[in-house]
């Protein structure tokens, strides 16, 4: 498990120097003998193992990001800036979020009633107040979300799983839970990924968020964990918990989306305090935005609230 972990995250990082290094389109040169000979005898500039390069690729100093490129692009473009035209067209791709532990019946009945007003995707709340955040969502578009495992991440796969599904009879309609950070970091990648796959397999047909915690990985810690969300089938990676030393940065969104690629979303959490911090992680390939002060972002204000 952590040698094919290990080999795809290098992968990842090869292609992104690749891209870094200014190559703007990938080549039209297609795959050849030349290639695949190249990769399995460990000969040439092209031993690295990229088959979707030609033979004339060998003089290529960017042969690893070689039909990658463009899926990289649709991957970033996935939520399309000029889609959004006001601070309010924001509003469908939010997650309103109330997460503190001292949170009461009425601020969640208040947040789940600004959901309804301005049409935010989601309500997202600790799983004790779903059951409410669902009665007051009932009949709307907007659906409740439950975290799990939140915040640290460190309950067992079967807690996690056990609370993904509570959430789900309570309501739940998505489920955010949070990375194994401490397998993660120990390179445990057979935990983590059981982790994940529990709370995804306790919670369908409904969607599983992975939350990285960005703040406390490396570069390649962020790269893997994408891989692993993805591997057990999450529907969305997420930047943060916003509980931690940091939030969502436009370069660990744009990072995740280069990982994932198209078919797994985005969520940016933790910092997105107005419509220009959103824009910057929606510019960056989010799909989603996790915020405290969502009305502040679609009205044009800039809020102080941590989340």
């Amino acid at each position: 498990m952590n040698q094919v972990v290990d080999e795809i995250a290098d992968r990842v990082r090869r292609r992104m120097q690749a891209l870094r290094a200014g190559k703007e389109e990938p080549c039209t040169a297609s795959p050849g003998p030349g290639a695949r000979e190249a990769s399995e005898t460990g000969t040439g500039n092209n031993a690295t193992g990229s088959r979707e390069c030609a033979p004339s690729c060998d003089v290529c100093p960017n042969v690893s990001s070689c039909g990658t490129v463009a899926a990289v692009k649709n991957g970033a473009a996935r939520l399309s800036p000029e889609s959004i035209r006001t601070s309010a067209d924001i509003a469908p791709y939010i997650d309103h979020t109330l997460l503190k532990p001292e949170a009461s019946r009425d601020e969640v009945i208040k947040l789940a009633e600004e959901a309804r007003k301005h049409g935010f995707a989601t309500v997202c709340v600790n799983s004790v107040n779903v059951a409410l955040a669902a009665r007051v969502l009932a009949g709307s578009r907007t659906v409740p979300i439950a975290v799990v495992g939140f915040p640290l991440g460190a309950a067992l796969p079967s807690a996690k799983a056990f609370e993904a599904r509570e959430a789900i009879r309570c309501g739940a309609k998505e489920i955010d839970m949070v990375i194994n950070i401490g397998a993660l970091k120990a390179r445990d990648y057979a935990l983590v990924l059981k982790d994940i796959s529990m709370v995804v397999e306790a919670s369908r047909p409904h969607g599983v968020k992975v939350i990285l915690e960005t703040s406390q990985l490396t570069h390649e810690e962020k790269i893997a964990g994408c891989v692993l969300s993805k591997a057990a089938g999450a529907s969305f990676v997420k930047t943060s918990t916003g509980f931690s030393s940091g939030g969502a940065t436009a370069e660990d969104v744009a990072l995740m989306r280069k990982v994932v690629g198209d078919d797994v979303g985005v969520k940016a959490s933790g910092g997105v305090r107005s419509a220009e911090d959103a824009m910057k992680m929606i510019q960056a390939g989010a799909n989603r935005i996790g915020a405290s002060a969502s009305v502040a972002i679609i009205t044009g204000q800039k809020s102080t609230a941590k989340y």
